[in-house]
């Protein structure tokens, strides 16, 4: 028999929860979490050690993660055009040098010579290379990027 001194029986925490596909789709509470196992919408993957929910008569392994039965089709995830994601696409570093400090965000194609705000006209550079770049594109400048600049997935962006 179970001892209470030696096992938690709470149900505070969070608990994954995975698409039939094993992909993950959101963490929820593990009181939600039981109330999709209870109605067999969701098989339990993996349960917590040494942690409990009691019932009145039973005593059931705590989730850590579920997945659920049916397969649920996400929509697609664009990944918004921001000074953080633009940094975190290339890698913290400026791409014109690869310094590491005092960067900024810079566009190739200069805004005055029509460049836009896309991803493929943004790149991360060091307060020095931008301003020796000024109004130039890389070419005029005698500069040279380190890597092509593109548009980056939501996983590439947030695996990171």
């Amino acid at each position: 028999m179970l001892s209470g001194e030696d096992y938690d029986y709470g149900l505070d925490g969070r608990v994954l929860v995975l698409n039939q596909s094993y992909e993950p789709l959101t963490v929820c509470s593990p009181k939600k979490a039981l109330g999709l196992l209870f109605l067999y919408k969701a098989d339990m993957v993996e349960v917590l050690e040494n942690k409990f929910v009691r019932t009145i008569n039973k005593v059931y392994p705590f989730p850590s993660v579920i997945r659920i039965n049916r397969y649920i089709q996400l929509p697609y995830r664009n990944v918004e055009i921001s000074r953080k994601n633009i940094i975190k696409r290339d890698g913290h570093s400026c791409q014109y040098c690869g310094s590491r400090i005092s960067l900024t965000v810079d566009h190739v194609i200069p805004k005055s010579r029509g460049g836009q705000e896309t991803w493929e006209n943004l790149v991360c550079a060091c307060l020095k290379c931008n301003n020796l770049k000024g109004d130039k594109t890389p070419k005029e400048a005698g500069m040279e990027l380190l890597t092509i600049p593109k548009k980056p997935n939501f996983y590439y962006i947030f695996k990171k």
